[in-house]
């Protein structure tokens, strides 16, 4: 093999490394100009130990040598660079010619090569050590999880229908007759208008993306303000497509998460809603008749805190100045929230209150600047709902002369089909050229805002350090409440040990 390896070696360059011993094969040019320094230094040695040579000459013959020193280190290292370019050809055809004789040990291309390096360094045996394996951020074992529950939105028209046939089947949200059959009927009734309108937006709703931009840039905040609870991680439970709320839960016990934060995304509170999604909670813990193996608690609720009022109002300000100058302060803000049937705001549900705790907030941040309303969206169906409606609200201002609107999306915090179709379209661009506006505007949505996410982490960090498993206004029941699912859930996270 030793011979079968010289034979392969490119000329001039291997060759006359196994000739040499394996010693880089340095220029000729190289060689001659050692030897001439040697040569001088011998003469200066001789001269001095004999009293020949005078001190200048001494100090000349020392400048030659210096200089041709220096040239010699140049070519040497010029010389070894060509030497190795020519060994790593080498290596590489010798280990295609031996590979046939890989299994006999002697010959192993790669002791061949090892040996190489070791007699081509003169140096002895380097001990080599296994580099310890990094543990990557997102590879270690949770901590604290966060699941961040909210409705949820369809990514791609093909998922439109089973969001709605999920969504039409959740009782906690509505009560239908004979709802298992009729649910389905309207769900594929309803399929066709509302992928036009996902068409129009895009193909899909943003919601999961902006979810997950939020999220990652609360954990990220988390591990620095809370190193105790650390790592924490964030989940995303929809409730009405995936990732669902139940195969969320799942992935977090599998993942051996420690702590568990139910996290609405919805800043107000209504059982149909955030009930719903903590409601979901409960009944995958007791379709399984098991205990969860995580401690869990939850942020149900956040209409006033001042991150989040400082958002809306830096994103209401920043519209305002793009109204004309003479009719910015004539503008009317309308605060639009989505709407609940009325037989669930007679029951007791705290939504209204708490939207209104909002949009009061901020009026105050902004110093009552301009006149404002609260109003609903989204009515669906002929029975009475929360009102006054938004498309009904513009008709009327339009009519009395109040042309400068601007629209303000107080209880959704990420861009999805109720703000960027039924706000941006449907009113903002339809029926506002239909009622004459002179100018309408509307405030974006939190989305990627990084004081959002100061605020999300802010919420999470204060909730760790209070130890509290909810609110105290989750323990109360809606004094008229029919579900008593409702009664459930709150029990199960009241029995939470803190």
């Amino acid at each position: 093999p030793g011979q079968a390896l010289a034979r392969l070696l490119p000329a001039g360059g291997g060759a006359g490394l196994l000739r040499k011993g394996l010693r880089p094969a340095v220029p000729p040019t190289s060689w001659q100009a050692g030897q001439r320094v040697a040569e001088i230094r011998g003469e200066i040695r001789f001269g001095r130990g004999r009293g020949l040579l005078s001190a200048d000459r001494r100090k000349d013959a020392s400048r030659r040598a210096g200089s041709v020193q220096g040239g010699t280190r140049a070519l040497r290292s010029k010389g070894m660079r060509l030497a190795r370019a020519n060994m790593a050809a080498a290596f590489r055809t010798a280990k295609q010619a031996l590979h046939p004789f890989a299994k006999n040990n002697s010959c192993n291309p790669a002791r061949i090569q090892l040996q190489w390096r070791c007699q081509l360094t003169a140096a002895a045996p380097v001990e080599v050590k296994k580099p310890k394996p990094q543990i990557q951020p997102e590879k270690r074992k949770p901590k604290t999880g966060i699941l961040m529950l909210n409705m949820g939105g369809p990514e791609t028209l093909g998922e439109v229908h089973d969001f709605l046939l999920r969504l039409f089947l959740d009782r906690d949200l509505m009560t239908l007759p004979v709802q298992n059959k009729l649910a389905p009927f309207i769900a594929k009734r309803r399929t066709p208008k509302i992928q036009e309108q996902y068409s129009q937006i895009g193909g899909g709703s943003p919601i999961k993306k902006w979810t997950a931009t939020q999220g990652e840039a609360m954990v990220k905040l988390l591990d620095e303000m809370a190193p105790h609870s650390a790592p924490h991680k964030y989940y995303i439970g929809f409730r009405y497509v995936h990732p669902l709320t139940e195969e969320a839960i799942e992935q977090m016990e599998e993942e051996g998460v420690e702590r568990a934060i139910a996290f609405t995304q919805y800043p107000q509170f209504s059982c149909s809603t955030t009930g719903s999604s903590l409601n979901a909670i409960y009944r995958y813990y007791n379709s399984k008749g098991a205990k969860p193996k995580m401690k869990w608690s939850t942020i149900d609720r956040w209409p006033t805190h001042p991150l989040l009022i400082q958002c809306f109002a830096d994103h209401i300000q920043k519209e305002l100045d793009l109204f004309p100058p003479n009719k910015r302060k004539d503008v009317v803000i309308l605060f639009s929230a989505h709407s609940l049937p009325m037989s669930v705001v007679n029951r007791g549900d705290p939504y209204p209150q708490e939207v209104g705790a909002t949009v009061q907030r901020v009026m105050e941040k902004l110093n009552y600047s301009n006149p404002y309303r609260l109003v609903w969206q989204s009515k669906v169906g002929p029975m009475p709902w929360l009102g006054p409606q938004t498309d009904e609200t513009i008709k009327g201002l339009c009519q009395r002369g109040k042309r400068n609107l601007l629209l303000v999306p107080i209880a959704f915090t990420s861009d999805h089909i109720e703000t960027l179709y039924e706000l941006d379209i449907e009113y903002s661009q339809k029926l506002a050229t239909e009622c004459g506006v002179e100018n309408i505007r509307r405030a974006e949505s939190l989305n990627g805002n990084p004081l959002f996410a100061k605020a999300l982490a802010d919420l999470v960090c204060s909730h760790l350090q209070s130890n509290e498993i909810c609110s105290k206004q989750l323990t109360l029941s809606c004094p008229l409440c029919v579900n008593p699912v409702c009664r459930e859930t709150k029990s199960f996270f009241t029995s939470q040990e803190p």
